[in-house]
This record gives structure tokens, C-alpha cells and sequence, in this order.
């Protein structure tokens, strides 16, 4: 198994958020090697266009300034993120957040809306789409979220991990129906949306995870290091790894194609989703990932010689 050692050598790694969780993993997994099958579809070579905006910085830049309760900068820096990756439901979200703040309700409920079309699990996004529309006097829309939300629990049981947050959920919307137009949508954030440092020890969590072979697990532990800390590429593209594992290859390639419109010369997620391309017969494309990583790594990279040996084996090579 590759280990998350891998991306920490990119050189688009940020030396400030997960640079304590990285070094920890390289020591943790610096012996580990060999590569990761799955599938693809569709996109062919990554664009090398360098986005105008660090979407990290950007997040960051955003949750401080909702913490200060300053939404019109709020809403301009999850702005910015969007412009680099529009299928951030954290962002949609957060954007949201900051448009219940500066007022706009109507706005706020399309943002939440397309954050629970990239992300089905983000509870807090269903309850404040149902809050926004009981708000606007939408009653059947505020429904809608809410029967999302009791199928969702219906689904996993009084007893499942996320039921607390579901219940919570559903009880706010209810509470906002009856309200209606007075209904009042709160600005507060969940707690998995905490401070950036835990985005460091959720990082952590997930590589040992993912050596122990526990890919659910550690997607969870993802998903937490995205919330607090925004769409990291190293993180994007452990959540296509995971996936992968889990053979979830529609959503390993969508995290491989996001960490890549993020950072195109990433290392990591080229040469992974070059893997995934070889596993799908795409020999084509996979060489042109290895081209990119050629063109990255001026005196070579094991990025570059790994798949390599994937290509000239047509499958994941021998150990």
C-alpha cells in the first residue's frame, strides 16, 4: 500500500496546515510503497493552468472572518475558494452562513442547496435549506429537506452515530416551519467545522487509518480535516485513495480531479489517478499523466516510476 508519505514530498505541499500531521506520517509510513487500483471515467489530462486563488487560504481566510462575524469578507473569500473548485458543498455551505448573515435568505438557500447536491452526508447544510425555506415562506421546499433528513435517519437507526445530529436536524426545521416567515436561522457553526489545528490531528487520524486498512474510517477523518481546514489537495487526494479501496471509483476520480484544478502539478494525485486510468484500460491517458509528471519532476520522481510500472504492465504491477 502507498502511504500518505507519498504527497507530503510534493512540492506543492503547504508547510502550515498538516505540515505536523505529514512529517508524522512520512515517519510512520515512509517504507510503505507500491500502488492503489480502482477506476475512471471521463477526464483525460488535468489542466496545467495555475489557479488565481489558494483555496486553502481562502477557507481559512473565510472561517475567520465569520468567526468575526464579518460576512461580506466571509462571503468573498468562500467566493474565491468556489471560483477554483464549485463542487465545494463546504464552501456552498459556509457561503451560505455568510449570506444568512449579511441577510439574504433567498441567496443563502441556493448556496445550501448546492452544498446537499455535492454532499448528500452534510446534515447542517439540509437543516439550514429547510430553515431558509420555512423562512421564505416555502413550506413544501423546507419539507423537502426535512423528509430528506428523516429518510436519512430512517435509513441508519436510533442508534447509529450520526443520529443525534439528524434528530437535531429535523426538530430546527420543524421548529422553523412552524414559525414560518419569523423563523430565525441561526449563524453559529457545528462543531466539525472547528478551528484549522484540528484539521492537523483529523490528518493524522486518517493515516493511521488508512495503514490499518480501515478506508471508512478514515474517510470520516478526511472529511473532518476538510471541514476545519478547506480543500487541502494531500486531503482530496486521500479521499480518492480511500475511495478507491472501497471501490467507490465515481467518487475517487471526482476527489482526484478536485485536488488537480486545485494543484495541476500534484504529484500524488497524478500519478494516482494515472493508476486509475491503467485499471480502466485508459493507457492513453495514463501516459499523459506520466508526461505531466515528467514535466514536474526534473530530475525524476518515484511518482513518475511508479507509473511507469503500471503503464508498462497494463494492471498494478508485482510488488
Amino acid at each position: 500500500m502507498q502511504g500518505l508519505a507519498k504527497v507530503s514530498r510534493s512540492p506543492l505541499f503547504r508547510t502550515g496546515v498538516f505540515a505536523s500531521a505529514l512529517i508524522a506520517t512520512a515517519a510512520m509510513l515512509g517504507a510503505a510503497s507500491g500502488g492503489g487500483g480502482g477506476g475512471s471515467v471521463g477526464m483525460d489530462a488535468p489542466s496545467s493552468t495555475t489557479p488565481v486563488y489558494d483555496p486553502v487560504i481562502e477557507y481559512q481566510k473565510g472561517r475567520a472572518a465569520l468567526d468575526q462575524k464579518n460576512f461580506k469578507d466571509a462571503s468573498k473569500h468562500f467566493g474565491h475558494v468556489l471560483s477554483v473548485d464549485p463542487r465545494n458543498a463546504n464552501s456552498h455551505y459556509l457561503q451560505g452562513m455568510a449570506l444568512v448573515g449579511l441577510g439574504n435568505a433567498k441567496k443563502a438557500a441556493g448556496a445550501f442547496e448546492k452544498a446537499t447536491k455535492y454532499d448528500a452526508r452534510l446534515t447542517p447544510a439540509f437543516q439550514q435549506l429547510g430553515v431558509a425555506r420555512a423562512r421564505l415562506g416555502e413550506m413544501d421546499k423546507a419539507k423537502v429537506a426535512r423528509d430528506a433528513l428523516a429518510q436519512k435517519l430512517a435509513e441508519c437507526g436510533e442508534t447509529c452515530s450520526t443520529a443525534g445530529e439528524l434528530k437535531a436536524a429535523i426538530a430546527a426545521i420543524d421548529e422553523a416551519i412552524a414559525a414560518g416567515p419569523q423563523a430565525r436561522i441561526d449563524t453559529r457553526l457545528p462543531a466539525a467545522f472547528a478551528h484549522p489545528a484540528d484539521g492537523d490531528r483529523s490528518y493524522l487520524a486518517a493515516a493511521r487509518l488508512i495503514n490499518q486498512r480501515r478506508f471508512g474510517a478514515a474517510i470520516d477523518s478526511l472529511d473532518d480535516a476538510l471541514k476545519s481546514s478547506g480543500p487541502h489537495p494531500d486531503v482530496l487526494t486521500y479521499l480518492g485513495f480511500a475511495n478507491r479501496k472501497l471501490g467507490n471509483h465515481a467518487t475517487a476520480e471526482r476527489y482526484y480531479q478536485a485536488a488537480l484544478a486545485i494543484a495541476p502539478a500534484h504529484r500524488g494525485a497524478l500519478e494516482y489517478y494515472g493508476e486509475l486510468k491503467v485499471e480502466r484500460g485508459d493507457l492513453a491517458g495514463a501516459r499523459r499523466h506520466l508526461a505531466l509528471l515528467d514535466q514536474a519532476c526534473s530530475f525524476g520522481c518515484h511518482q513518475a516510476e511508479e507509473l511507469r510500472r503500471w503503464i508498462r504492465a497494463g494492471r498494478a504491477p508485482e510488488s
